[in-house]
């Protein structure tokens, strides 16, 4: 298992332990069912990840002996480039973020991570299988544009499973130390408005890693209520679609559809 593996399942444990002993969200229930089931998700599109590695691998690689990617034009010292990559690859993310809340296709699979009614760090994994490949495959020729090296790619993704499982997660941090999180990285009460049921406020904060990119283009929305946010999708809170079966499914239901939920709502 690669290094950013480890530090994501250490920060999940760690996570979950803190979530029990002192919860943002008082009235969470059922945690390990709940987590299992977005635990699962995760497995299935783990190993459709997984099987674009080699590819990936083999991208980085190309870029490298070719002298492809921003990264080696510019002929910096390893350390300048890795952080170049860093920042150009985060900004992919908030792009690839944005285009799932703006194309109806991608938004169907999208979705599937709305739809959690009960947002914790196992929310940070609850991906459609769907959306796993189409972003592996789009991450093939932006990993290549870049110039990223496996390195700095393992370097990032383990800063973002600490990221996005911190601020997915249903801790209670003070507010002093989430506004200092949030001068560096998405904070939790930045994320928390992202999954409010409110359109103007889910198509905000798409920020993965750092929190400018939001301020940059215009995206950025705070809520001085957080306690206060609901979280999932109209009926697809429901048992049957929170279960395995039905996490799969959410992505076939189309906006005729009865079972489809009126959402995001438009306040």
């Amino acid at each position: 298992m690669t290094p950013d593996l480890w530090v994501g399942l250490i920060t999940l444990a760690l996570l979950f332990l803190a979530e029990g002993i002192a919860p943002f969200y008082l009235d969470r229930t059922h945690r390990l069912r709940h987590g299992g089931r977005n635990l699962a998700l995760a497995l299935v599109g783990g190993g459709i990840g997984a099987a674009f590695a080699p590819a990936m691998l083999w991208a980085m690689q190309t870029a490298a002996t070719q002298g492809w990617g921003l990264a080696h034009w510019l002929a910096l010292p390893t350390w300048a480039g890795a952080l170049i990559a860093f920042v150009l690859f985060d900004l992919w993310m908030y792009i690839w973020h944005r285009l799932n809340h703006r194309v109806p296709l991608l938004w169907r699979l999208h979705r599937v991570h709305h739809s959690d009614p009960a947002m914790d760090a196992t929310t940070a994994l609850r991906f459609h299988p769907g959306e796993i490949l189409i972003s592996s495959l789009l991450n093939l020729p932006v990993l290549m544009l870049i110039g990223m090296t496996l390195d700095t790619l393992i370097l990032y993704k383990a800063v973002m499973f600490v990221v996005i499982l911190l601020h997915h997660s249903n801790v209670a941090l003070s507010p002093g130390l989430d506004r200092a999180l949030g001068r560096v990285c998405v904070p939790p009460s930045m994320h928390r408005v992202h999954h409010s049921d409110r359109r103007a406020e889910t198509d905000s904060n798409y920020g993965t890693i750092l929190p400018y990119w939001d301020r940059l283009f215009g995206s950025y929305r705070q809520r001085a209520d957080l306690a206060d946010i609901r979280f999932g999708m109209g009926r697809f809170v429901e048992p049957r679609w929170q279960r395995l079966a039905g996490l799969l499914q959410i992505p076939l239901i189309g906006k005729d559809d009865p079972r489809a939920p009126a959402y995001p709502v438009n306040d």
